[in-house]
């Protein structure tokens, strides 16, 4: 059955740009709602569902009946009972013994048909094991007896379902009990299961499509990357001109204090997932950077925000101006105020920044920040821990740019960037890098880490990383350059051109097109070209192109390799050896010739 609404059908037929997520629901209760609320869930992210005939999960997992896994299907989203996974979790609902060997080995059965789905399938979204109702599996003194208990045997379950299912990384695990918990008794209604088989209310259903919508979005690198907030009544309490610093409320024996501490204290875990923090708020700056600095039960000090606006002015257009700087699109922001008004002088001027409803009081904003599902990420690399840090030295960089002129600069940052071919070591970084990055991004192309491995380790392909340092620190893998060669035409094609807004200007782009130049020319080739495809974001991309390449015909470019540029003189190339992994055959046989295995991204990402 396809759900889709017909406004939205038309939708899908004008925005030819927007990408369609094509998901299929397994589950073995009636889960028709949950296939209509993805579908309505967000504007910005179409989806088409579609839900296979409710029943026994396994038997569609192993079928694969192709009417049903169609080729369009990319997302699988599988929700199975304990008792049709298990027939020995069955057996124990019926108050006879078994053994959690036994359920730990129909489990792995479970998770091994799900590790069969086809290949195209990029996203396995399964729901972990769950009673309907938390009374469904209550044994008392018997919860955890290992012959009888339910509870013993859940955990099993999802601990096997957990393990097992590691070595693919296209299975998400995501937590069902807390959905129903999320609900209360009113998740489960004994009249919809024996009327419609459908066992959940819409309230379970609303928040299992909010995670799944989360991820959708995490895995197209659309998560939120700044949270820009308010200071007085918001970071602290109290008004910081009336009552001065030393009087503010955060921490110290004071319920309102110890709510704010404890707010920092999350807002500084947040940053360590890689989320940036910033401030735009209408304070004297320099008293608010004393408040920062002095307060001895301050969690967040200046050096956890990546920049501030501190003034009187319009706060609308105080974010639009940090946004700006930090070089990000208003898309990746969440404002958080404690003033309604001020959140919806925000709200009205800048549609695309995310302002959510706040608390009234402090002591629920830590459960207000908890439930933003905005910053889901598939993983949280090194440089995501360190992006503050890498903000801060930009900060100090640019103090050191204002005194001196732009060569001098340049030269004085000690710039290297160092080149490896793509592995398994850098996989998961890079990945994230080609679906986060838009500005220098040459075709948008969003590929899963195994697409993108695939593509990598075919003979005709070549893919770069750079990782770039100066004596501020160390910026991490922030640039990718790929290459397709053909041979007969002695010419390489630059798949993919991608480099963090963070390092741009610097000569690191002129310092990765000169090697990969220098690669092509080493394969045979005396040709290199460049298709620049156009999105909302990617127009800095574009007048790199036009500075470095010859233009050819409408958005193609191209350089002579008979005479290369040379490398610019501010910076430092250093190859690193390859990686010692070979590809190993089950790489070759999956090993993508097509240089673009997946249709370019124009949306606005």
């Amino acid at each position: 059955m396809s759900v889709v609404s017909a406004e939205r059908e038309r939708e899908f037929v004008t925005s030819r740009t927007e990408k369609i997520h094509e998901v299929l629901v397994v589950a073995d209760f009636n889960a028709a709602n949950l296939a209509s609320l993805l579908v309505e869930a967000a504007p910005d992210l179409p989806i088409r569902a579609r839900c296979a005939p409710f029943g026994p999960v396994m038997r569609h997992l192993l079928v694969q009946d192709l009417e049903l896994w169609t080729a369009a299907t990319r997302t699988a989203v599988v929700w199975a009972t304990a008792e049709s996974v298990s027939e020995a979790y069955k057996r124990r609902l019926a108050m006879e013994a078994s053994s959690l060997d036994e359920i730990a080995a129909e489990t792995q059965q479970f998770v091994q048909a799900l590790t069969r789905l086809p290949r195209r399938v990029e996203h396995i979204f399964v729901a972990t094991f769950a009673p309907f109702h938390p009374m469904l599996a209550r044994r008392g003194l018997l919860d955890l007896d290992p012959d009888l208990g339910l509870s013993v045997a859940l955990m099993k379950m999802n601990l096997v379902l957990y393990e097992s299912s590691r070595a693919d990384p296209r299975i998400r695990i995501f937590d069902a009990a807390r959905w129903s918990a999320l609900v209360g008794d009113k998740g489960y209604d004994p009249r919809l299961w024996y009327a419609a088989k459908t066992p959940f209310s819409l309230g379970v259903f609303k928040h299992a499509v909010s995670d799944f919508v989360a991820a959708l979005r995490g895995l197209e690198g659309r998560a939120r990357k700044l949270v820009v907030l308010d200071l007085d009544e918001t970071l602290w309490g109290g008004i910081l001109g009336d009552v001065g610093w030393e009087a503010l409320r955060v921490g110290g024996h004071d319920a309102v204090g110890e709510a704010y501490r404890d707010f920092q204290a999350a807002l500084k875990s947040l940053s360590r997932r890689g989320i940036l923090l910033g401030i735009a708020s209408k304070n004297d700056e320099g008293a608010a950077l004393t408040a920062l600095k002095s307060h001895p039960e301050m969690l967040l000090r200046p050096d956890d925000f990546v920049g501030w606006k501190i003034n009187w002015n319009d706060k609308a257009q105080n974010l639009l101006e940090l946004v700006g700087h930090l070089n990000l699109g208003l898309d990746a922001a969440v404002f958080i105020d404690d003033n309604p008004v001020e959140r919806d002088r925000v709200r009205t001027a800048l549609p695309e920044v995310l302002v959510p409803d706040w608390p009234a009081s402090p002591l629920y904003y830590c459960s207000a920040l908890a439930a933003l599902n905005c910053f889901d990420t598939p993983v949280v690399s090194g440089e995501d821990r360190n992006r503050t840090a890498m903000y801060v030295a930009e900060r100090k960089r640019g103090r050191l740019r204002e005194d001196v002129d732009l060569d001098g600069w340049m030269h004085s940052l000690n710039i290297v960037v160092r080149v490896a071919e793509l592995s398994e070591a850098h996989l998961a970084r890079a990945t994230q890098l080609l679906n986060k990055t838009n500005q220098m991004n040459l075709s948008t192309r969003r590929l899963s880490a195994q697409e993108f491995m695939r593509w990598a380790v075919h003979p005709d392909h070549c893919a770069l990383v750079f990782n770039v340092m100066d004596r501020f620190g160390d910026y991490g893998l922030v640039g990718i350059g790929t290459l397709a060669f053909d041979k007969p035409r002695k010419s390489a094609s630059i798949a993919d051109l991608v480099l963090s807004c963070r390092v741009m200007g610097r000569q690191v782009e002129e310092s990765i097109l000169h090697f990969l130049a220098n690669a092509a020319h080493a394969r045979g080739c005396d040709r290199l070209v460049a298709e620049y495809l156009p999105t909302a974001k990617n127009a800095p991309c574009l007048n790199f192109l036009q500075r470095n390449l010859e233009r050819e015909d409408g958005n193609t470019f191209a350089a002579d390799l008979r005479i290369i540029r040379p490398a610019p003189d501010c910076t430092t190339i250093v190859e690193e050896p390859p990686a010692h992994r070979a590809p190993t055959l089950s790489d070759l046989e999956g090993a993508v010739a097509d240089p673009r295995v997946a249709e370019p991204v124009t949306r606005d990402a």
